[in-house]
This record gives structure tokens, C-alpha cells and sequence, in this order.
């Protein structure tokens, strides 16, 4: 399904990396964000495999390598950038060749060039437009929740534009990293009152002035290409609040909503092997894009999913009947198939796989039926479209409320859902209405502070007694009966805002008033001559008309939309971008700061009430410094001053430096029979020390040694002849005297 941001994310690191190494052996070395960046779509045996020894991290401690060039692959911050100039002052490295994930502040590429020995050593210097993390082929986030209280918490006035600028940024480098140079509209809400409701088009003027100046400065951006030109929309999400709350029952999200899955660096699934068993243990699966079962089912409504799974294992066991069941039994259950799967030891990579989705599967069954998840469905769907399931004005909606808050299978968690869902159906509720809902489901003035972080996000939360103000009209008309009219199918009758976008994109009747132009259009006349931006990035003079393309052209070249999300984007609004790719021409990719799940969303707006202080932004905690270890010269290479080692009979140890005097010396005490540090010396030793040359003093010296040695022996002869003479004389005496 057209191109992937994955594909091209890697392909930029693999071709930068191959076009700095050359052949040659080199070091990459990347900071903590760099790192992960880089983790998220390349392997580390494709790195190595780009001529590099190996990978080292910035911060940590390194061997000097004097004699090697390094490629500094490197986020562009001004803590990374003190780290670089204290690892170039110490001279780690031969040559560096320095990339960065995006473009470099002006006031930081300045340091560096006055830097002398960053000018000595640098020799390469570029950057990649890589700043974004592609979490699936058409889903891009920036792995920042703290975007959320930034734009819409009202103590973070002074964070909102430089967050913007860096937003800015990082939509920059997907547009280069793409080759895109869009055509920018931008979400301006009717009769706004909220605070954060010019975020849209103030954000768009900001990506509209980064991607001006970098083709002021890049005249080759965007590249030739036979593409229409490209269309970014600009929303954030006060558009759509009906998204985040309700219950959505296709594979991905509700597995994400209702299953203990961690979502960081890594999407990781926490099942329990064995429950109730002496042998229970957890078990950390990871979910990954590579993951063929998952990829084709994350979009289906569960109950797709569920008979795609047994079907896929049904014609697995047709295949291979000796896989089957002696006894005859069908995989007509999740139970079942997992039961089967455990016999099948064969085939480990496909077993895994169909485990850790039926596994999930069952989960999410078993908390949609535990939790009475239909009942709630079904109200949170008529509040949402405000359309019972006859597509008719429903009748009663206070009372199925209040029954649904009253059922002690309704978690506390769903019961604020329901009532932020029945206030925004209505408009805003008068106070006492509201607090009596809250106390009617049992809630804590803690949950009422959640409902009130509404009115941040352009929700109108209370209303005065006396009110006759009509609810404003939605901002897309409502949808028509579906033609899923089964009773699964009537749970999942809301469609996105995004997804109505979309549609009005293709047809050209997107509301100009409602999305307006960040740029002035070329014509001057208020309007793109094509409001869908169908115009070619290459000239328009060298553009053919629409009536001399070949007709022979199988494939026309898709158009690609681009839509920002500011403030997080749901897994409904990402499967509404695959839908829409998949039935028209076009790719749509969805770009966002982070992934909202109903928690995480219900917790953000409990977080809009609170002290700015009590958040912890990033933008609040202490200034990162370098490690001091890297400021510190690397210890000069010296031989180890350690002991000799034993004397190897088969050769001779290595010869100390030459010293003539000490040499002379050691050779006139030595004599035979003597020790050599404790040792005696070999006979090949022996050798070596009696065939040194040694001068005439030494010899006399020796002499005289030789003489008084002979000397002191026949003293010990003689005095061992007296006592030889002396036991003779007593051996007589006590022979006589017997």
C-alpha cells in the first residue's frame, strides 16, 4: 500500500552511513536520543554490515582509538553538541565525519566552527532530516506526551511557542526525509472562545516558514517527481473529543485500551503463561511491525479478526493434516487452537505468533464480556452521533445513563466517560447536574476536576439555568445508515472527524472558512485552482494537461496527504487513514506528538487542573549537562609495569633495557650455584651470562673472589679434620674403659 515512512527513514541512515564509511573501517558513535531513533528502524548488524567495528554511545566511557575515524551520528541539541566539542578536544578519534538527526541551530553550528579542534578534526558535516519516529508505514510520532499539557495546560503560556517552533521542526524533517513540499490547511473552529483555539493556525504558519526558508536555502526541494503535489492538514485535538472516549472494537485499539500493554520505545504485551498453575509465570511478547497476523487484523472489527485467526489455522491443519487431533477434534475455539498449537513444536516462529494473538484475542473477549462493554457501547454510539441504532433521534438517553452508572459491572473509569459524553451530547450540563451525575457513579471531586479540563480543549462544560442557545452544528454532517447492519457492526457506527476530512479532500468540498490556506494562494482569489493541491511538484509549465496523458498508464502516482495531529492522535483516527489510502488514490499519513488510549487521555485532562509544577515537564527540570568524564584526558598508552612472569624453559624472557653498569655489576656478583630473584637460572640462562663479554677489572675481581672462596674451603677441610681426630680420641677412651 504505497510507500512506507519506515522504508525511507532507514534507507536515509543505511545511505548515509555507506556514503561516510566509503569502504573503510570507521566508528559510529550516537547519543541516548540518537540511539533510539536510529534502534527504531535499523538493526545493528545492518550498521555493522556499512563497514563499522562498532557502536558506542557518546556518553559513556570509551577507549581511545587515535588511529581510527568515527561517524558522530548525533541529535541536534545543545547538550549533544557540548558532548561532541569535549570528545574532539581529547582526540579519541583520527577524523570525524559528523551527521545530525536534523538541522543544526544556527548559534550551535557557530560554536562549533570557532571550535579549533573541532576545525581540525571535522571533516564531514551534514544533516538528515530524520527527527520523527515511524511507528508503523503510514503512522509518524515524536514520542512526546508532554505535548499535550504544553499546548492546553494554562500555566504553560511560555512553553507554547517554543514547542511550536519544535513541532515545526519535526514536520520539517518528515516533509524533506519524504520529498514533500505540501500545500498547508489548518482547522480554525466556528465561534471559538477556548484559549488554544488559534493553536491550528499558528502552528501551520510556523511549518509553512520552516519549510520556505529551507527551500530558499535547498533550490533542489522538493525533488522531480510525477506525483501530485502533496497536502498537509493541520488539527489538533479539540476537532474531534468524542474519539478518545469511546470504546473502539477493532483488534489494535482495544487491545491497547483493554490489555496490559506497554508502549514506549517498544510495544510490548504482558500475558500470563499457565494462570493458576504451579508453574504460572509472566511473559513479555513484543508486538512488532514485521509481524505479518498482526499487520493484516489491527484494523479488523474483533469479531473479524477472531474468524480470521481460526480460519488461517483451519486451512494451516488442512495443509498439514498429521497435525490434527487423533480424536478428531476442530479448532472451532480460541481454546482449542491454542491447545493444538501447543503440539507443535515444529513450527516454533508460527506457533509463537498465532499464540500471542489468540492469547490477546481471548483477553480482550473476556473483558468485554466482564465489564458488560456492549451495554455501554451501545449508548456511548447514540451519544457520539447522536443517532440511535435505526438512525432516528433517541429517546430516553438520561435514563439508559443513569442505569449504566448504577451497574457495578460498569467500571469507575467508564462511568466518567459516560458522563463526559452525555455533557458534550448536551452542550454543557448545569452544575448541580453534573455533580449529582458524579455522585450518582460514585466518583470522587478528583474525577469532576477531569470533566472540567473539558472546557480547555473548547468543550462547553457548564451552562446557566435560563439557556435557549441552540448546540452548535457539527462540524461534518452525520453518517447515513451503514451497510454492516449486524448487531457487532452497531457498536462501531462513529466515524472519526479525520475520516470525514479525508473524504471531503477527495471530493473537493472541504469548508475553506473551516480549513483555510496557511498561504496565500497563488491565483489571489482565495482558492487553489484545484483545492485538493492535484498539481505536479515539478514546473507547471513542463506540466502536461490532464487530456495528453497517456492512456496507457497503469498506475497513476499517488497523491500523499499529511495530517498533523497536535496533542495526540487515537488508533481510530490512525485505521481511518489506512481505510482511506486503501479506497482512493492517495497515501495518508498520520503524524502525531504521541498515541492516546482513553486513560492516557482521562489523565491528561485531570493534569490540565493541576499545579504546572506538579507535571515535571521536561522544559522544567534542571539543564542537561555533559558527563565530567569527558572533559577528562584518556590515561596515556604504556607498557603494564607488572612482575616478570615465570621462566619459560623453552626460550629466554624478554632482556631488560640495557644498562652497562648495572649489567657489570650483576654479572661480578653472580657465581655459580647462585639465585636469580629467588630462582635458580636455567641452563640456557647460564650460558647466556657466561658468553657476555666482560672487561679486565671484573676478571681480576673475580679472581681474588675464586682465591678467598678456596680459602675459606681449606679452612673447613682443616677444621673437620680436628673433629674427626677429636671422635677418635673418644671412641678410645670408652672402648678402654670397657
Amino acid at each position: 500500500m504505497g510507500a512506507s515512512v519506515i522504508e525511507i527513514q532507514r534507507d536515509i541512515i543505511l545511505s548515509a552511513v555507506r556514503r561516510t564509511t566509503r569502504g573503510e573501517w570507521k566508528i559510529l558513535v550516537v547519543d541516548a536520543k540518537s540511539k533510539k531513533l536510529v534502534d527504531n528502524v535499523v538493526n545493528e548488524d545492518d550498521l555493522l554490515n556499512e563497514n563499522l567495528t562498532n557502536i558506542e554511545l557518546l556518553e559513556d566511557k570509551r577507549p581511545p582509538n587515535p588511529d581510527t575515524d568515527v561517524v558522530y551520528l548525533l541529535s541536534a541539541e545543545p547538550y549533544v553538541v557540548d558532548c561532541l566539542l569535549a570528545d574532539l578536544s581529547q582526540g579519541r578519534y583520527r577524523r570525524a565525519h559528523v551527521l545530525w538527526t536534523a538541522h543544526l541551530d544556527p548559534a550551535l553550528r557557530r560554536r562549533i566552527d570557532s571550535d579549533a579542534k573541532a576545525r581540525e578534526r571535522i571533516v564531514g558535516f551534514d544533516a538528515l532530516s530524520i527527527d520523527f519516529y515511524p511507528r508503523e508505514s503510514h503512522l509518524v510520532t515524536f514520542r512526546d506526551p508532554w505535548s499535550f499539557p504544553v499546548l492546553f495546560h494554562p500555566g504553560c503560556h511560555g512553553l507554547v511557542r517554543g514547542h511550536m517552533q519544535e513541532l515545526a521542526q519535526k514536520t520539517l524533517s518528515l516533509c524533506v526525509s519524504m520529498g514533500e513540499y505540501p500545500i498547508i490547511r489548518y482547522y480554525r473552529p466556528r465561534e471559538a472562545t477556548h484559549e488554544a483555539s488559534v493553536l491550528c493556525s499558528h502552528l501551520a504558519r510556523f511549518i509553512q516558514d520552516e519549510l520556505d526558508n529551507y527551500q530558499q536555502y535547498h533550490p533542489d526541494f522538493p525533488p522531480p517527481s510525477n506525483r501530485p503535489r502533496s497536502a498537509m492538514y493541520v488539527v489538533d485535538r479539540c476537532m474531534d473529543l468524542y474519539s478518545p472516549l469511546i470504546h473502539e472494537f477493532t483488534y489494535q485499539a482495544m487491545a491497547h485500551e483493554l490489555l496490559n500493554i506497554r508502549d514506549d520505545e517498544k510495544v510490548v504485551y504482558k500475558a500470563v503463561t499457565k494462570p493458576g498453575e504451579p508453574t504460572q509465570k509472566d511473559k513479555e511478547m513484543e508486538i512488532r511491525e514485521n509481524d505479518r497476523i498482526w499487520v493484516e487484523n489491527r484494523h479488523q472489527h474483533m469479531k473479524d479478526t477472531i474468524e480470521k485467526l481460526m480460519g488461517d489455522f483451519q486451512k494451516f491443519l488442512q495443509d498439514h493434516p498429521h497435525f490434527a487431533h487423533s480424536d478428531g477434534e476442530q479448532a472451532t475455539s480460541l481454546s482449542a487452537i491454542k491447545n493444538m498449537l501447543a503440539g507443535l513444536p515444529q513450527f516454533q516462529e508460527l506457533k509463537e505468533a498465532y499464540s500471542l494473538h489468540l492469547t490477546m484475542a481471548q483477553e480482550c473477549m473476556n473483558v468485554f464480556q466482564a465489564r458488560k462493554l456492549a451495554d455501554i457501547a451501545s449508548v456511548e454510539q447514540t451519544l457520539a452521533t447522536g443517532l440511535d441504532e435505526d438512525y432516528r433521534k433517541p429517546k430516553n438517553l438520561a435514563e439508559q445513563v443513569v442505569r449504566l452508572l448504577d451497574d457495578d459491572s460498569v467500571v469507575p473509569p467508564d462511568r466518567l466517560r459516560l458522563i463526559m459524553l452525555y455533557l458534550l451530547y448536551r452542550n454543557g450540563l448545569f452544575p448541580a447536574d453534573t455533580e449529582k451525575l458524579l455522585a450518582h457513579a460514585q466518583l470522587s471531586p478528583r474525577d469532576g476536576g477531569v470533566v472540567d479540563g473539558l472546557a480547555h480543549l473548547g468543550a462547553r462544560v457548564q451552562k446557566p439555568l435560563k439557556d435557549n442557545k441552540p448546540a452548535p452544528a457539527p462540524i461534518f454532517s452525520r453518517p447515513g445508515p451503514s451497510k454492516d447492519v449486524g448487531e457487532n457492526y452497531a457498536l462501531s457506527r462513529f466515524s472519526p472527524a479525520l475520516k470525514s476530512l479525508l473524504e471531503q479532500h477527495l471530493h473537493g468540498t472541504l469548508d475553506p472558512i473551516l480549513f483555510p490556506f496557511s498561504k496565500q494562494p497563488a491565483d489571489g482569489h482565495g482558492e487553489y485552482p484545484n483545492p485538493n493541491g492535484l498539481t505536479s511538484q515539478a514546473s507547471l509549465r513542463s506540466a502536461k494537461p490532464t487530456w495528453a496523458k497517456s492512456r496507457s498508464t497503469a498506475v497513476e502516482p499517488r497523491q500523499r496527504i499529511i495530517v498533523l495531529m497536535a496533542g495526540g492522535a487515537t488508533y481510530a483516527e490512525s485505521r481511518a487513514c489506512y481505510e482511506i489510502s486503501q479506497s482512493s488514490s492517495r497515501d495518508v499519513f498520520l503524524t502525531t506528538s504521541h498515541m492516546l488510549t482513553p486513560a492516557l487521555f482521562l489523565r491528561h485532562l485531570g493534569e490540565l487542573g493541576t499545579d504546572r509544577r506538579k507535571l515535571d515537564l521536561p522544559a522544567d527540570r534542571p539543564t542537561q549537562k555533559p558527563p565530567r568524564h569527558l572533559f577528562e584526558p584518556d590515561p596515556p598508552t604504556q607498557p603494564s609495569q607488572q612482575p616478570l612472569p615465570p621462566v619459560n624453559p623453552a626460550g629466554p624472557p624478554p632482556m631488560p633495557a640495557h644498562n652497562p653498569e648495572a649489567t657489570a655489576a650483576a654479572l661480578s656478583a653472580m657465581r655459580l650455584g647462585s639465585q636469580v630473584n629467588g630462582r635458580m637460572p636455567s641452563s640456557s640462562q647460564s650460558a647466556q651470562l657466561s658468553a657476555r663479554p666482560v672487561d679486565k677489572k671484573d676478571k681480576e675481581k673475580e679472581k681474588k673472589e675464586k682465591d678467598k672462596d678456596k680459602k675459606k674451603d681449606k679452612d673447613k677441610d682443616k677444621d673437620k679434620d680436628k673433629d674427626k681426630d677429636k671422635d677418635k680420641k673418644k671412641k678410645h677412651f670408652f672402648s678402654s674403659k670397657k
